[in-house]
Order: structure tokens, then C-alpha cells, then sequence
């Protein structure tokens, strides 16, 4: 103890053993206060006293103290640690939140275990237990001498009468108020405990159309409710330590804990097997931990999702899905036959370096082909295009059709099962990746038939734009002159007042102008994402010293991601992405000729076609919707924007997004923004990506509702 003038007495030295009976002895002291205290006719050999070596622990007072009864409890323990620990390497994360996973019910491993109540470490319990340790509680007496010391050489004056913090506190030193007491620092509060995961196996079958919509929106909802919690949080650790800085925090556990508090994971009460009623194949993850909030896999680092023996009604373990992302070297994944490789038995570096046991998980995976249970397969994939390291995919059912025990590549023994995708599934999204990859690359190679122009705005987007066609002659997109940017008129520039900027050289900073107008922060964050939906945003414009590059410069630096037109049975003309767009990310813009109200009646007498701004829905306030984590939560209101008073004329000149179809659950949401002018009645009409799009996913508006004016909500269609 650095600077300390009191000679204690250093309980880390080794001790100065003569003979291995007395290391023993020095090694052995409790389980010998243990017995000494149970059996009254034994009695303890006199030891010399040595001083044991006590190895550093975290929060030693947190540790239980043993009753002598509590014995041969205690052995029966310590021959499932092993166990145990291999359960809590498996779950670390949920191991350390209240009531969140099967290993902290009641009796894990067994039924004649029983957990030893917490009994708090204070002077009274240590000097009752010495008494009944014989030779032994000299070493306890010493510890406590030496733990007086401390606390007297901790108090206010250095002296052994006065005042003493109170030894169960966790407050490292006392802190004095006013009226020079000394109080305690206040404990902190525990989160709300959270019912742990249920363990009735059930099955969703024959849902109407009525059913799967209700259950695809509120995983939509949900997992929107995600991504705007997961952008948040990491935008406010980049305001807090800088760009660099701020990797420390992971916003994907931040939204889940916050949403798990609130009791917004989904499919707790029930476990299910097959599908996840509202989760679609095809459909594409960033985190392993928006699995665990919607309740497609459980478990947050291992790859086999089961329900654990002591927990089935049949006493056994019961498997429900995998994650196959190549961590084992034996794994061999063909698409609609995979071989799966158990888990167990790896080291630090993924190799495997000891022999699998059929227990946990592995037997989990063989009881549900004995049963012929079937199992969900997520795929992860490394996609340059992943907002982390890999995207999961989930790929459908598949049964387990064969399971046995092989030596592995390194020469340990293994468990493998062979599991086939069950057939009349739709396409898998692993495939559906790798094949936009594909047409990125050479669409002509991949597709030699059907399309009609490899960019219909003739270099005109920073993206090429292409038209496909493989059902019939229609080529009407040929016809349009293709618009970048939106015709405002003439006095839509003269009006908006006197041009103002910020005066940024490098970027702009969430106190500069332009965050002013924007309510007191920047609408995206550094990777171009849109935080929260608003009435009106207001992105740097020509008046602006910031470079292009600026973080306030999102939509009016093009688009980002390759779109494709093509012709449909179902809509007509659609648009879908080849790439990978994240929730919050910018698409394009919606363009076209914009006409005052006046002339918009006149020209929809020719039957000339005609958009509407103001009938679009509020799509805009779901994204970043939180009122269901925060009680205090208000729509954005600022900025405010006046009833749109005009119309877009898109019937000689038009860009991609007019081929949007309609759809009341849409991916696709308008923003309104300006940044060439002030003029609020003139705004643009940007589209932002409201989930996670997987690539060649058609992409969908909600029009809103039509008027007898222009009763066709589908322009285009």
C-alpha cells in the first residue's frame, strides 16, 4: 500500500512451506473449519500457522460464506463446475442481467443442487465463523486486526475513535457534507427484473392473411423501433468522445438492453418451432443481438438455440435453431444440404483443440432429429455493405436428416449432422446475395436477356440505373427524359429571403447554423444516417462554407446505392436495390416538373399525371418513434412546415422513384429537405430507407390516400 505509514502485513507473499503436508494444511483451512465444526470427536493437529497466498479476486465481499451443514452440498457442486462454466462461456451476456437466461433458474444442473443464499461478509459473521474454525481462526483474527487498521487508517482524523464508514458499503472513501457528516454514497438501483425466457415449445401454423400481416408489421415496428435506438446511441458516444473514440459502445446492445427493460423482445412467452410468425425468409440482420429481439435465435454467442433438458417437459434438450457463419473448420455448407459441425472443444482461435461431447447443445441437435423437429438455419455472411463485420441471413427450415461422430480436420472428434432445407420454401437470401453480387459485377453475364438499357439516366446519377424487362415488349421508361433534380419555379429562389450559411471550413458540428435550424443537431450522423424522421430538414446549401463533403450534405450528393427498373406481373413497373441499403439511409429523390395549383388544374384536364406532396403519409415520424421506450417522448415538431401547396408534374419528365409502387407497410419513406433555397412551401422530397432493404427487395411508398381530384394512388401502374 503505496504511502501508507502503518506496517501491514503483505498477504501475497508465498509461504514458507518445509514440506508438502504443510502446504496442504495452509491450502486447506476452510474445508478443515468446515469439518472441525461438524464432528465433534475429531479434533484438528496443531499446524504451525503460515501465511496462505490469497489471489486477487473481484468484489471479494460479494463472495458467500459457507455453513459447516453446507459441506457435502459444496462437493457435489464443485463436480459440475466444469459444466457450469461451460454453460456461462456460452452465455456470457445474458449470464450477467437478472433472470435472462435458462442457467440462472432454478436448480441448472441439477435437481439436488441448491444455491447458496448471499450472506453478507460484515465483522459479526466473520468473528462468529472464526470461533468454530479451531487453529485456524487465528489466520481469520489476523484479517480482521488488519481490516480494523485499514478502516482506522481511512477515517476522518486518524484515529481509532473516530467515525468509520459502514464496512457493507460499496463507497470506496466517504464523502462529507455540509454539516461535515460523514454519509454513504448511495447504492445504485438494480434494473427492473425481466420474466426469463419461456420454455413451452409451440408451433404457428395456418395464419390467414389478416394474421400474417398484423404479425409482419409489429416485427417491422420492432425492429425499427431497434434500428433508430441502435443510431441514436451511437451517434450520442460519437458527440461524447469523437469519431475515433467511440467505439467502446456498441449501439446494438445499448437498444437491446433498453428494449428488453421495456419488455419489447418478442416471442419470450413462447418458444416456437419452424417459423417465426412476421419474419420472412430472406430477411436480413446486422447483429446477432436483433436476433434475440425478434426471437429468431436465442443465444447470443453460441450457434445452437435450445431449450435446455432441465427445462423441456420430456427431460431432454430440444434444439430450435443455428447459425452457420464458418466458424468451424469441419463445416461444409452446400446451400440446401449443410453439414454441421457441433459446438464445444475450440480454442481462442477457433481451431479445435479437444474431443466434442454429445451434451447441450449437440444433444439438443440429435433429440430434434430423433423427433423429427425441425430447425431454422441463419446464415452469416461477411458483406462489405454490413453496417459490422457480417450481415445474418435467414435461409428457412431445414430437418435434420443424419447425425455422428467423425474425427475433424485437426484430429479431434467432432459431432456432425446432416440437415436438407425442407422444399417449397421461398428463395434463400444467402443466394439472393450472392446473385446481386453477381449482377453488380456483370450484369450482362449473368442475365444475357432482358435488358433494355444498362443506365436510363445517361450518366446522369453517380450510380448507373438499370431497365429489365423478361415478360413482355413494354419499354415505356425509354420514353421519359430522365430528371436528376427536381424544377422548382423561378420565384421559389426569390422568395426564400436572404441566403445565409454556416461558416464551417472543415464539417459541421452540431453547434453551428446549420444544426441551429435543424433544432439544435445535425440531421445524419457521420455515415450519412438519418437519426430521427422530421417535419423539415435543413441541409447545408450554397451559401455554406463547408466542403462537399460534409456530413449536413447527404441527399444533394446523389445516390449510393445501384437501383434497378423492373417490369412486374404483380405491380407493373417496380424498383429494387442490387446492393445492400441500410434502415435510415439515403435512396434518391423523388423528381419531376413542381406546378403552383392552378396550373396543376389545368394540366390534369389532359389526364397528364400528377403527384400530389401533401397526400403522402407521415411516414417520417415512425422512424425514430420511441415513445414506447420513453415515456416523455414527443413527436419532432420543429422544423415546422406549412400545408404543401403544390403538385410534381412527372409526365414528360421523370426519374427512378416514380416507378415506386404503392403499398400501406411500406420500406420507403419521404423526407422533406431543403438545401438550394429557404422558401418552406418548395420543399424536396427525399426518400430514406425505413428498415434494412435486402438487395433485389422490391422497394414500396405509402401514396397515401386519393382524392377525387386523382384518384390513382400508383402513378406509374
Amino acid at each position: 500500500m503505496m504511502g501508507s505509514l502503518l506496517p501491514f502485513q503483505d498477504l501475497n507473499l508465498l509461504p514458507e512451506s518445509s514440506s508438502a503436508a504443510a502446504a496442504m494444511a495452509a491450502t486447506t483451512t476452510a474445508a478443515a473449519a468446515v469439518t472441525s465444526a461438524a464432528t465433534a470427536t475429531t479434533t484438528t493437529p496443531n499446524i504451525p500457522l503460515k501465511v496462505p497466498k490469497l489471489e486477487p479476486k473481484h468484489e471479494p465481499f460479494e463472495e458467500t460464506l459457507q455453513n459447516p451443514y453446507q459441506q457435502q452440498q459444496q462437493q457435489q457442486t464443485l463436480q459440475f463446475l466444469p459444466q457450469l462454466r461451460e454453460s456461462t462461456q456460452e452465455q456470457p451476456f445474458f449470464s450477467s442481467l437478472p433472470n435472462s437466461s435458462p442457467s440462472l433458474s432454478p436448480n441448472p444442473v441439477s435437481d439436488s443442487l441448491q444455491l447458496t443464499p448471499y450472506v453478507p461478509f460484515t465483522d459479526q459473521t466473520l468473528v462468529a465463523f472464526s470461533q468454530n474454525s479451531g487453529d485456524e481462526s487465528n489466520v481469520y483474527s489476523e484479517f480482521h486486526r488488519i481490516s480494523e487498521l485499514f478502516k482506522t487508517a481511512f477515517s476522518s482524523n486518524g484515529d481509532g475513535d473516530s467515525q468509520v464508514f459502514d464496512p457493507d458499503s460499496r463507497a470506496i472513501v466517504p464523502f462529507a457534507e455540509e454539516n461535515n457528516q460523514v454519509e454513504v454514497a448511495p447504492i445504485v438501483v438494480s434494473r427492473k427484473r425481466v420474466p426469463p425466457r419461456s420454455a413451452e415449445l409451440v408451433r404457428v401454423t395456418n395464419l390467414g392473411i389478416e394474421d400474417e400481416t398484423y404479425f409482419r408489421n409489429v416485427v417491422r415496428r420492432t425492429r425499427m423501433v431497434f434500428d433508430s435506438l441502435r443510431v441514436l446511441s451511437t451517434a450520442e458516444e460519437v458527440r461524447k468522445h469523437g469519431v475515433g473514440n467511440a467505439r467502446r459502445l456498441r449501439g446494438d446492445l445499448r437498444a437491446s438492453s433498453l428494449m428488453r427493460d421495456r419488455e419489447l423482445w418478442l416471442n419470450r412467452d413462447k418458444r416456437i418451432v419452424g417459423s417465426i410468425p412476421g419474419v420472412y425468409v430472406g430477411d436480413l440482420f446486422f447483429f446477432r443481438m436483433e436476433l434475440c429481439v425478434v426471437g429468431l435465435h436465442g443465444q447470443v454467442q453460441a450457434g445452437i438455440d435450445y431449450v435446455p433438458a432441465s427445462q423441456s417437459s420430456n427431460g431432454e434438450p430440444i434444439a430450435t435453431s443455428v447459425i452457420v457463419s464458418g466458424g468451424y473448420e469441419d463445416d461444409e455448407d452446400a446451400g440446401d444440404v449443410v453439414i454441421y459441425t457441433g459446438h464445444g472443444g475450440q480454442d481462442k482461435f477457433n481451431k479445435q483443440c479437444a474431443h466434442q461431447k454429445l451434451e447441450g447443445g449437440n444433444l439438443a441437435l440429435e433429440r430434434s432429429m430423433h423427433y423429427g423437429i425441425e430447425v431454422r438455419v441463419i446464415r452469416g455472411i461477411k458483406h462489405p455493405g454490413s453496417v459490422a463485420s457480417k450481415v445474418y441471413v435467414y435461409d428457412g427450415l431445414y430437418r435434420i436428416m443424419d447425425c455422428w461422430f467423425d474425427v475433424g480436420k485437426s484430429g479431434f472428434g467432432v459431432y456432425k449432422y446432416k440437415l436438407v432445407r425442407i422444399d417449397g420454401q421461398s428463395e434463400m437470401g444467402s443466394t439472393i446475395l450472392r446473385y446481386a453480387a453477381s449482377l453488380r459485377a456483370k450484369p450482362l453475364t449473368v442475365r444475357p436477356a432482358g435488358y433494355l438499357s444498362l443506365d436510363i439516366s445517361a450518366q446522369k446519377e453517380s450510380l448507373p440505373v438499370l431497365l429489365f424487362n423478361d415478360i413482355d415488349t413494354d419499354q415505356e421508361p425509354l420514353f421519359y427524359d430522365y430528371l436528376v433534380r427536381t424544377v422548382f419555379p423561378p420565384f421559389a429562389y426569390h422568395q426564400s429571403g436572404t441566403g445565409t450559411g454556416c461558416e464551417c471550413n472543415g464539417g459541421c458540428t452540431d453547434d453551428c447554423l446549420c444544426a441551429m435550424k435543424n433544432g439544435g443537431e445535425l440531421a445524419y450522423d457521420h455515415n450519412g444516417i438519418l437519426l430521427r424522421g422530421k417535419p423539415l430538414v435543413f441541409e447545408c446549401g450554397p451559401f455554406c462554407r463547408c466542403p462537399p463533403q460534409c456530413r449536413n450534405r447527404v441527399t444533394q450528393n446523389g445516390m449510393k446505392s445501384r437501383l434497378e427498373v423492373f417490369r412486374s406481373r404483380e405491380t407493373g413497373w417496380g424498383v429494387r436495390s442490387l446492393d445492400l441499403i441500410q434502415a435510415g439511409a439515403f435512396i434518391c429523390e423523388y423528381t419531376g416538373v413542381i406546378l403552383t395549383r392552378e396550373q396543376a388544374h389545368i394540366v390534369s384536364m389532359n389526364g397528364d399525371s400528377l403527384v400530389y406532396p401533401h397526400r403522402f403519409s407521415d411516414r417520417w415520424a415512425e422512424w425514430g418513434e420511441l415513445s414506447q421506450i420513453y415515456d416523455d417522448y414527443v413527436r419532432p415538431s420543429y422544423p415546422a412546415v406549412p400545408p404543401l401547396d403544390f403538385a410534381i408534374d412527372v409526365s414528360k419528365m421523370r426519374n427512378v422513384a416514380c416507378y415506386m409502387t404503392h403499398s400501406s407497410t411500406p420500406n420507403v419513406m419521404v423526407q422533406f429537405v431543403l438545401y438550394d433555397h429557404n422558401n418552406l412551401m418548395f420543399p424536396h422530397l427525399m426518400l430514406f430507407a425505413m428498415e434494412n432493404i435486402p438487395p433485389l427487395r422490391e422497394l414500396s411508398l405509402d401514396y397515401g390516400v386519393a382524392e377525387e381530384v386523382s384518384p390513382k394512388l400508383s402513378i406509374c401502374n
